[in-house]
């Protein structure tokens, strides 16, 4: 499948003498930097009808610039009728509440079944879109809110809002121990040295920060709301660890499960059959791409989390004198 995309407009004074690519950023802020360079590249702009295909060149005031350039298919993956919850919908954005077990992106291990084939089967045409529209991920067991772009122009404004730290993602937790009160964890995370599969906070890693603050204190555990100033992968997840209050659950950064002393049974069956991070997306705003209105989401907390959480608050008040 593709797509024509054509765009004309004329070069103003106060552009006379910048670089053709930066000044067709600015003319069609639509399209990123990178999609413009190509299409500079390869010959499908014109300036006063001839090719130029310099990103380089200086632009004059007056001259008429054309871009005649095809969209390709970016996403080779198969689509797939997979069910989404879907809390919103337009003709650019579309946000769901991503369930648990949905991978987002096939990879090794997961070629299909993942949220990128279901959006390519939703949405006719996203194949266009780069990575079929997902702008940010969540992990595979990690639930709740997720933006999705319809369109190239949707998914260029939505990676620079993000990139600019204007989309506003904040998330529900559940940790290890107790913490009396939040705080801010601003340490950069890459790949671990010795685990691939691992992230860590390294030091000539890239930056990343977690805000968070206690909603709700148990006898060895803590309820958290968290606000994500960067996106690095298993951000939540490392930054907590790296605290010593890892998130219940975590199969990767939490080692085995450790139910507090003298529980109940019933408080034992819930807690060791809590088998993913204890993480939830639970509200999600942004100015939408198109008509800039700032819009909002919150997605209810998972059942899962609900049981677990009545679990912790019964446990904590039969235990009024144990709690840490």
């Amino acid at each position: 499948m593709t797509q024509d995309i054509n765009l004309k407009s004329e070069i103003t004074a106060i552009q006379t003498g910048q670089r053709l690519d930066q000044t067709l950023a600015e003319l069609f802020p639509d399209y990123s930097r990178t999609r413009i360079k190509e299409w500079i590249l390869d010959g499908s702009v014109t300036i006063d009808g001839n090719v130029s295909n310099k990103p380089r060149e200086k632009v004059l005031e007056g001259q008429e610039i054309e871009v005649g350039a095809t969209l390709v298919e970016e996403t080779k993956a198969k689509a797939q009728a997979i069910d989404l919850d879907i809390v919103y919908e337009d003709d650019h954005i579309l946000v769901i509440n991503k369930q648990a077990g949905l991978v987002v992106h096939p990879g090794a291990g997961n070629s299909d079944g993942t949220l990128l084939n279901a959006l390519l089967h939703h949405c006719p045409g996203i194949e266009l879109v780069p990575r079929a529209g997902i702008v940010h991920r969540l992990d595979k067991d990690t639930t709740g809110l997720m933006v999705v772009a319809k369109t190239v122009e949707a998914q260029t404004h939505l990676v620079s809002a993000l990139q600019a730290r204007e989309i506003t993602r904040e998330y529900e937790a559940i940790v290890m121990g107790s913490l009396i009160s939040g705080g801010t964890v601003d340490e950069p995370i890459d790949r671990h040295p010795t685990k691939r599969t691992h992230m860590a906070v390294v030091y000539s890693g890239k930056p990343a920060m977690t805000h968070f603050r206690v909603a709700e204190k148990f006898r060895a555990h803590t309820r958290l709301r968290l606000r994500l100033e960067s996106g690095r992968t298993h951000q939540i997840r490392v930054h907590m660890a790296h605290l010593g209050h890892t998130l219940v659950g975590d199969p990767v950064y939490g080692g085995r499960p450790r139910p507090p002393k003298a529980v109940t049974p019933e408080f034992f069956d819930v807690y060791m059959g809590f088998k993913r991070q204890a993480l939830h997306a639970i509200r999600l705003e942004l100015a939408h791409p198109y008509t800039c209105e700032i819009m909002s989401w919150q997605a209810p907390v998972p059942e899962d989390m609900v049981i677990l959480t009545k679990a912790l608050r019964k446990d904590t008040e039969d235990n009024p004198s144990s709690i840490l």
